[in-house]
């Protein structure tokens, strides 16, 4: 009788052997009567092995094969910090790894792919970053690199993908890799997008963000990728491996109009939303904008918090902020970061500035930062495109006008200013309207950084 047979399929593990209640009770393994054998998800792969083979149960196995060597890595110069973070990820091989924005996780990641030298898959987030990670990769690595994303369908040994492509052609190719690199980990643990992580059976994993993912999520990412095996915050690194920088909050107000105009429509909003919270303890936003849709009452509320916002983003006084710093700061390089694509362009308009948004195709953009680095642009102004993977080295000033996403938008933000150069000391402005939701907000945002700098009101 021929050995039970593990191979991959679709982005499951089957086992092809009869029934019993031994494999029953196998960890992930489940009985599918379709195909009479057992499946699991892909990434279980390494505990089904080891269980079977602990059981003493014969199989032969046809999950990834002999997938060769990469042996074309050169050698990749770390700074201790790395260092002591390769260590302690290459101890289970598998993990977490938490640094600040602008402190070299690519070149960590590249560190870990030249000490293993298997199949490395590597996930980005956007094309930017994926552009990105192909050049860094090729600084370290004279093979051929394989790219899934921005029209590129080519799959080599090592290949970045972006985390689109990944997702729907994990499927394909989840088991031609023995290495799973994932940056901006945060993205994963509570989505669809999982799905990625689950269909590749690459037994080594690694995880980068600069903010880590909280409560469910980081639970999922430690699931699927590792724990936590080293994180470093910005207080940790600037002055030495990053920049120094200052921290300034620069306390405004609204006009009387606009008070009146954000107090009306906080007590529009409050008096819908209290009321949900009666009915429903602990739900949710999403939960509270499918109770208000159902009523006049709600859509009002819903359309007063969209106003009170408008009304923030990009108010009178920080309209005037923006216009005094710019002139202050007119021969440095400076990033003015928005709560949303109007705010912008508005200031993009004001000042004759240009604006890297999710409206600028790739081409034009590249030319954009390409003229911020060479110094013949002086401004950028972003919603949301320059927060994450966008690699800005020369920016030395920011303007933080507003933002939506919290403590993980702001550390990214911050980190786009704290490449290191000689002798060099970012500021970060940050537009804060008092008597506002945003004092509260902007106080959790700073969190995040952990920092030692001086903070000014």
């Amino acid at each position: 009788m021929a050995n039970p047979r593990l191979y991959f399929d679709l982005g499951t593990l089957v086992l092809t052997a009869p029934r019993s209640s031994e494999l029953d009770a196998h960890c992930g393994m489940r009985w599918d009567a379709r195909v009479d054998a057992y499946r699991a998800p892909g990434f279980l792969y390494p505990v089904v092995s080891a269980q079977l083979q602990r059981s003493a149960i014969v199989f032969d196995d046809h999950v990834i094969g002999d997938p060769g060597a990469c042996n074309e890595w050169a050698p990749v110069d770390l700074r201790p910090y790395q260092q002591t973070a390769l260590m302690t990820w290459a101890h289970e091989q598998r993990g977490l790894v938490v640094l600040p924005t602008g402190s070299g996780k690519t070149r960590l990641a590249c560190a870990v792919m030249a000490t293993c030298r298997v199949p490395t898959l590597c996930l980005v987030p956007t094309r930017a970053l994926l552009h990105q990670w192909c050049k860094e990769i090729a600084m370290h690595y004279r093979g051929s690199i394989g790219c899934l994303g921005d029209r590129s369908r080519v799959l080599e040994s090592i290949t970045v993908a972006t985390f689109e492509s990944a997702y729907r052609g994990m499927p394909r190719f989840g088991h031609q890799f023995q290495l799973l690199v994932v940056d901006e980990a945060h993205h994963f643990g509570n989505g669809i997008r999982d799905e990625a992580l689950e269909m590749c059976v690459a037994p080594r994993r690694l995880a980068l963000t600069a903010t880590s993912p909280e409560g469910t999520a980081l639970a999922r990412v430690n699931e699927l990728m590792g724990p936590c095996v080293c994180s470093l915050s910005v207080a940790d690194l600037s002055g030495l491996w990053l920049a120094d920088f200052e921290s300034i909050v620069l306390g405004l107000r609204l006009t009387v109009d606009e008070q009146k105009q954000y107090d009306y429509a906080v007590q529009t909003f409050r008096a819908q939303f209290d009321r949900f919270l009666r009915l429903s303890p602990g739900g949710s936003w999403q939960d509270f904008a499918a109770f208000a849709g159902r009523s006049e009452l709600g859509r009002a509320a819903l359309a007063a918090f969209r106003a009170s916002r408008m009304l923030t983003n990009y108010s009178e006084a920080k309209r005037r902020a923006v216009a005094t710093l710019l002139q202050q700061h007119r021969s440095r390089r400076v990033l003015v970061f928005t709560a949303n694509n109007a705010a912008a362009y508005a200031i993009a308009r004001e000042h004759l500035v240009m604006p890297i948004t999710c409206d600028i195709d790739r081409a034009e953009r590249e030319r954009a930062l390409a003229a911020f680095r060479a110094g013949e642009l002086r401004v950028l102004v972003s919603a949301q495109v320059l927060n994450e993977g966008i690699d800005v080295p020369d920016a030395e000033v920011a303007i933080i006008v507003g933002g939506v996403r919290g403590q993980r938008e702001h550390v990214q933000r911050v980190g786009r200013l704290l490449r290191p150069a000689p002798d060099k000391r970012a500021v970060i402005y940050e537009l804060v309207l008092e008597g506002t939701h945003e004092t509260r907000k902007a106080a959790q945002r700073r969190q995040g950084l952990q920092s030692n700098g001086r903070k000014s009101a």
